[in-house]
């Protein structure tokens, strides 16, 4: 019996490592399409954002192997408690990765038609530089779940709220250009919802973060947080059909 015990034990730490690898690809996956889609909107990189577009499939794809793993560890495995909050934490992190390619794809979709437009100031370069932050949030979320760190899991979590005081920024900047002049409407339009989809990519990575605090200490943050985006809920800031939820694939 205890020799049966210690196989099943040793295939499900195999079957864990399967999960995690998958899940570190797709992370890494994932950060690139995010810095390449941020790349050919500011170089005006036709063929780059049509790259990002076509390897969101391959993120898809990692995403539904992942869960098809898990299912089957826990049907045939039935893994303690803690295992299992391994295997359920994964599963939700995929989730959120799929999400963050879903968006990259999105901004991916705007850059081509942004490209046919004359730029809007130096909004492309703020749009990466907010971009690059939710890049590094998503590799220091992917590392501190593969060190169990949970102190730099709830960093992360801190640094949402400079995206969406960038995002806030950036969404007065566009209001500015738009009643400037008129012909800048339609590239502002794109640019604000790109902008929406890297504040989203932020909070994906957030929820990525709080992943990793239930599983090393089983509970989640003690601070419910509260969101820097006030576009939503400040009537001073709000358009009619502006500010769109962009979390959903074109």
């Amino acid at each position: 019996m205890k020799e049966l015990n210690q196989h099943i034990a040793s295939a499900f730490d195999r079957d864990l490592e399967g999960i995690q690898a998958k899940i570190m690809k797709m992370g890494g996956l994932a950060e690139a399409a995010i810095v390449n889609a941020a790349k050919s909107l500011e170089t005006r990189d036709e063929e780059l954002a049509n790259q990002v577009r076509t390897g969101d499939a391959a993120i898809d794809a990692l995403e539904e192997s992942l869960n098809e793993e898990a299912a089957r560890v826990i049907a045939l495995r039935a893994p303690t408690a803690s295992d299992l909050r391994i295997v359920l934490s994964v599963m939700r992190m995929s989730a959120n990765l799929e999400r963050i390619g879903d968006l990259s794809k999105n901004m991916a979709k705007r850059t081509t038609v942004l490209v046919q437009m004359q730029p809007i100031g130096g909004t492309t370069q703020s749009l990466r530089r907010m971009a690059r932050d939710v890049e590094l949030m998503l590799k220091d979320a992917l590392d501190a779940y593969i060190q169990r760190d949970e102190a730099l899991a709830l960093d992360v979590i801190e640094r949402d709220r400079d995206v969406d005081q960038m995002y806030n920024t950036l969404f007065r900047e566009f209001l500015t250009f738009m009643l400037e002049d008129p012909r800048n409407i339609t590239a502002c339009m794109h640019l604000h919802f790109i902008a929406k989809n890297i504040e989203r990519m932020g909070d994906h990575v957030t929820s990525i973060a709080e992943q990793v605090v239930f599983l090393t200490s089983g509970r989640k943050p003690d601070d419910i947080r509260i969101k820097d985006d006030r576009t939503s809920t400040d009537p001073r800031l709000s358009m009619e059909g502006l500010d769109g939820d962009e979390d959903s694939e074109d």
